[in-house]
């Protein structure tokens, strides 16, 4: 990658919409590298906001929200050189932006780990037995500059885009490479307790209070099904006053069940029916949300859309739930 890049190389780094922690961490982090490597022409654009819970991250504050500021990242990506393409695998996830990215001159470089990619690349760094992107990050470094290269800010982004990632380690994906490159960035300097402390310990009042009425009030057991489901309308969140990033994690709390094998989350996001996936087992939440809901994503973790009601989204994924039965025993 080094022999690609020239010292004047406009650089821009992107990712999906509504970046989660391995979305920005893993952008900020190989944004802090490629400065840090004397390229000075390197902008982060994300194709939205992305939650409060991240604002922590070093240099957070240089990223550029496309929707915000369009014309001026409409430019910034006809004037790029070369895009870095984060954390996604086809132009629909980063929305309008997307279709610049297309079109402009750059060379598109894309370092993923999700299944089935677009091809829209002219190079790639893609692995799906990755546990993050942050991981695939981590080793562009390693390969680049050693583990000298690995400051205390990168290792801080990699590390939170590896932890989230991996559902706090949890997930099939971790294994003793995980924990060996986790070792790596506490000793560049990562503070394990800060990092959790950023990403969970940082709610509103307001979310804390919506996740409790959720779970009191939204959580539905399928009848037959080991599959828990939780349905939010746009009415409740404005109740709630929900923000980006408010509902990350509510699909978990339904997984958390003993002897639920899928969980979903469905919410009117007003422009879109969004949904969320978590399954164990057998069941391919990827495939399932492709199949139905123009989604995609990983075996067990998944998620998709629909631009019909709401009331139609649930009904239509009660329908197509028990067509896959068999994978929930």
């Amino acid at each position: 990658m080094q022999r690609l890049l020239k010292p004047d190389s406009q650089i821009i780094i992107t990712t999906h919409h509504k970046p989660d922690a391995d979305a920005l961490g893993s952008s900020l982090g190989l944004f802090h590298f490629l400065k840090n490597k004397g390229y000075t022409n390197v902008t982060v654009i994300s194709p939205t906001d992305f939650a409060n819970f991240l604002h922590w991250m070093p240099s957070s504050e240089t990223v550029i929200d496309y929707e915000a500021k369009t014309e001026h990242c409409k430019a910034l990506v006809a004037a790029a050189d070369f895009a870095f393409c984060l954390d996604f695998n086809w132009l629909k996830r980063i929305n309008e932006m997307g279709q610049e990215v297309r079109n402009g001159k750059c060379q598109t470089i894309l370092v993923d780990h999700h299944l089935d990619p677009e091809n829209f690349d002219d190079y790639r760094l893609w692995d799906t037995s990755a546990c993050s992107t942050a991981e695939l990050i981590y080793r562009i470094i390693m390969d680049w500059g050693g583990k000298e290269a690995i400051t205390k800010d990168i290792a801080e982004c990699l590390y939170a885009g590896i932890l989230t990632d991996t559902g706090n380690f949890r997930h099939d994906t971790t294994n003793a490479t995980t924990h060996r490159i986790v070792a790596d960035l506490l000793e560049a300097g990562a503070k394990s307790s800060y990092v959790q402390a950023q990403l969970y310990d940082n709610y509103s009042l307001d979310r804390q209070r919506f996740i409790g009425y959720c779970l009191a009030h939204k959580l539905e057991i399928l009848p037959g099904l080991p599959v828990a489901l939780f349905t939010i309308t746009r009415e409740e969140l404005h109740k709630y006053k929900i923000i980006t990033g408010d509902t990350e994690g509510l699909v978990n709390y339904g997984l958390s069940i003993k002897g639920i094998k899928l969980a979903a989350l469905i919410v009117d996001r007003t422009k879109k029916i969004k949904m969320s996936f978590r399954g164990t087992g057998k069941f391919p939440c990827n495939e399932f949300a492709g199949r139905y809901f123009k989604g995609g994503g990983h075996f067990s973790a998944a998620g998709g859309e629909s631009d019909d009601s709401l009331n139609n989204v649930v009904n239509q994924f009660k329908t197509h739930i028990k067509e896959y039965e068999t994978y929930l025993v």
